[in-house]
């Protein structure tokens, strides 16, 4: 009978504020450069987004709710699924469809949006950011400082400060560069459990194919 009780208690509580969607205070948009992610995972999936024509360069990974320490992730939500042509239709920033649908169920749904409001939103996050596009004129595979990407990064971007911006790195790999962006897509410094940056002076760096 106790059993039963704090059952029920547990679930007449209400919801913890990281299971509420909407309520967050900023995004970080993760850009990931394709080469790397398929040297790491994709090749291994047998991704579409590895395929010998594929072209894609800095791809959206994700733009994800930001609590300034810690993250909501699969929280209810009253908004209807995407469609598979709406997840397909991202394919071209995303590199496939099933990223897309996959940063919906885990990030997409923490937002308040519907479905097509946060790949609509997704979408202007990611035109902001201008991508250095010096990293396409690689023809092998290259070490680098982590701190480069940063470098380029801020470069191509003048109102980008240091604090808005951090570099991760996997196995070796640049992995991804994660801008914090308020509500209103505007630059802003990353919270302390973002702001860590990759220290590598060798990261490993491809060059697209």
């Amino acid at each position: 009978m106790q059993r039963l009780l704090a059952l029920l208690c547990f679930m007449a509580s209400p919801l913890s504020a990281q299971d509420r969607a909407g309520d967050f205070d900023y995004y970080v948009m993760s850009l990931s450069w394709s080469a790397n992610w398929c040297a790491l995972e994709g090749d291994a999936r047998g991704s579409p987004q590895c395929d010998a024509e594929a072209d894609f360069g800095w791809i959206l990974h994700g733009l994800w709710p930001q609590y300034e320490n810690g993250y909501p992730a699969n929280c209810p939500t009253s908004e209807r699924s995407p469609s598979r042509s709406d997840t397909a239709a991202m394919a071209d920033i995303m590199g496939t469809s099933g990223l897309a649908w996959h940063q919906w169920r885990k990030h997409g749904v923490c937002s308040g949006l519907s479905s097509e409001d946060y790949f609509a939103l997704s979408r202007e996050a990611f035109g902001r950011i201008n991508r250095p596009e010096v990293f396409r004129a690689l023809t092998r595979q290259v070490t680098l400082p982590a701190s480069l990407i940063e470098e380029a990064f801020l470069k191509e971007n003048a109102a980008l400060e240091a604090d808005q911006i951090t570099i991760t790195c996997k196995s070796g790999y640049i992995q991804e560069a994660r801008i914090c962006l308020t509500r209103d897509l505007e630059f802003r410094d990353c919270g302390r459990d973002v702001i860590r940056d990759c220290s590598m002076t060798s990261a490993q760096f491809d060059p697209m194919r």
